[in-house]
């Protein structure tokens, strides 16, 4: 990882002291939804904007989310987790995407699209949902830290104009000596997140060689596959997906369900 990079990694903000109160209380297994409720209910803008996205047709609940308790008891209090990151991502840092072509509300729908397939997709099974929900929303998050470095070098322009028919990732690696994803795992491990929520995103490029959570890893690149950050979820996207799945050995009957989901919340 060069200099560069590290330096804008150290350059980030800390996570708001609500964020870690809510990693602290995920991480307990004394604490109980209750106690998540009462962080959650302590910041307006946040209740806002859990509210919204439960009730967004993208999660497919089947009856309108009026509270926060009602809220988290659905998500469950990891997914809750991923939620008060991303939203603190969003309010804490500088989203200059312009070396890819695409703008802040662009990222963030993405994030939500993903999130949205992780959960219906993995929420029978709450031990693997709880890690992929949250890296669902910041798989791209490097790609923040790589527009701003060729921004300010002047680069934005060419590299975006590539990316119209060249590699992503290679182009990554040429411009600033690492992927989107890789920088994303050091941003992690910059604000102290566990390892369990580290090792997949540093092993989406290679899912199978993930020491020990390889399923996560290769269901976080079958979701961006499908809802890519520059081209979201066209058909070829999706069979591209499917077919990953395939051959990861994931649960293919589920993951066309949870784009069913997603089909009927587009409509």
């Amino acid at each position: 990882m060069n200099e560069k990079i590290i330096k804008q990694i150290k350059s980030l903000p800390p996570l708001p002291k609500s964020v870690m109160e809510v990693q602290r209380i995920t991480n307990d297994p004394n604490s109980s939804i209750s106690d998540l409720v009462k962080v959650i209910k302590e910041d307006p803008m946040l209740i806002a904007n859990l509210l919204k996205a439960a009730n967004s047709p993208l999660y497919g609940f089947t009856r309108q989310i009026k509270t926060v308790d009602q809220a988290v008891s659905l998500f469950g209090m990891t997914t809750v987790k991923g939620f008060v990151i991303s939203f603190a991502v969003r309010n804490n840092l500088k989203f200059d995407l312009s070396a890819y072509g695409i703008d802040e509300n662009r990222f963030h729908d993405v994030s939500i699209r993903r999130n949205a397939l992780a959960f219906n997709w993995y929420r029978t099974k709450r031990d693997k949902l709880d890690i992929i929900a949250t890296d669902s929303f910041l798989i791209d998050l490097g790609a923040v830290i790589i527009s701003l470095i060729l921004v300010g070098e002047g680069r934005d322009k060419e590299f975006r104009e590539r990316l119209n028919s060249e590699n992503r990732i290679e182009l990554e690696r040429e411009f600033v000596g690492a992927t989107a994803t890789e920088i994303t795992a050091e941003i992690f491990k910059h604000w102290h997140f566990g390892e369990e929520l580290i090792e997949p995103i540093s092993y989406i490029d290679n899912p199978l060689s993930a020491p020990n959570y390889k399923e996560c890893a290769a269901s976080l690149d079958v979701i961006r596959t499908i809802i890519d950050l520059l081209d979201m979820q066209t058909e070829t996207a999706v069979q591209k997906g499917i077919q990953k799945a395939q051959d990861y050995n994931l649960d293919i009957e589920k993951l066309n369900k949870a784009l069913e989901v997603l089909e009927k919340g587009n409509e």
